[in-house]
């Protein structure tokens, strides 16, 4: 006969956010397939089972799937993991799980925690229509892109970002979308440094600013509905020079004085300014 893959969410941050049937599963299984066998001893170590493990990554997906599938038609009973939350969900898990209904074999997803969706429940934003997106664009001009179509966005649209990009991605949000755009950046959630940062896209930007280099962790980025209005375009170029004329300062000054009013950093706005030159 042939087994069955489980695909088991797991806690998100606090290892008590876990189902009693996951844990059964997780006892029963044959084997255990992990994105890192060392994150999920953590989880296993914490309540009890002992079981053996085997490591299935982004780097080993293919080679791997087929490797678990033969075991699955041979009988065994495998339970599929990633280090936090649904499997497949911008982790690894896909390549088995569409292998697996391939040649008939049954496939029982085990419900639990996904980052997106505790978010968005305490992100105070609209959940009667929502889009996750998995991760932005690491590179700004594609990031640019991808947020301006989001422009007219009738519903609340969820990304997962990396802390290191955090800053410049919020950039490209007020930027793009407009200074007022409703943003909310969760942290860190179920775990002790939980955090929910609200507001306006320039606002929420300038206290991650106000902290670079501090921000770590799993990090969602929600960004609220478009209001059907194109966000005010500031000329960087033609702006900097009326700031320069009427205050009469200079273009270090009125560089200051402009990235306040754009509600982006100084750094973007000489950018802006420097594009608009060529």
């Amino acid at each position: 006969m042939q087994g069955t893959l489980f695909v088991v969410a797991t806690p998100i941050g606090n290892l008590e956010d876990v189902t009693l049937r996951a844990l059964r599963v997780l006892k029963e299984a044959d084997l255990i397939a992990c994105e890192d066998t060392r994150q999920t001893q953590k989880l296993l170590s914490h309540h009890g089972i002992d079981k053996p493990t085997v490591s299935y990554h982004e780097h080993n997906e293919a080679e791997r799937a087929a490797e678990l599938v033969a075991k699955l038609e041979r009988g065994a009973n495998i339970a599929l993991v990633s280090d936090a939350g649904m499997p497949g969900i911008s982790d690894p898990g896909y390549r088995v799980v569409a292998l697996a209904v391939e040649r008939g074999i049954p496939v029982v997803p085990i419900p639990g925690p996904v980052a997106f969706a505790t978010a968005l429940a305490a992100s105070g934003l609209p959940t009667d229509a929502f889009r996750f997106n998995g991760f932005l664009p690491a590179k700004s001009g594609q990031r640019r892109e991808a947020l301006e179509a989001l422009r007219d966005s009738a519903v609340t649209e969820i990304f997962y970002e990396a802390p290191h990009r955090l800053i410049e991605a919020l950039r490209d949000v007020a930027t793009t979308l407009g200074a007022s755009r409703p943003v909310v950046v969760a942290r860190e959630l179920t775990k002790i440094h939980e955090e929910f940062v609200r507001g306006g896209a320039a606002e929420v930007l300038r206290q991650f600013e106000e902290r670079a280099g501090e921000v770590k962790g799993e990090i969602t980025l929600l960004i609220g509905k478009g209001t059907g209005e194109a966000p005010v375009r500031v000329n960087a170029k033609q702006r900097l020079a009326e700031i320069m004329r009427e205050q009469k300062v200079d273009e270090k000054t009125a560089l200051k004085v402009l990235s306040k009013e754009m509600g982006v950093s100084k750094s973007e706005v000489y950018r802006e300014v420097q594009r608009g030159r060529k």
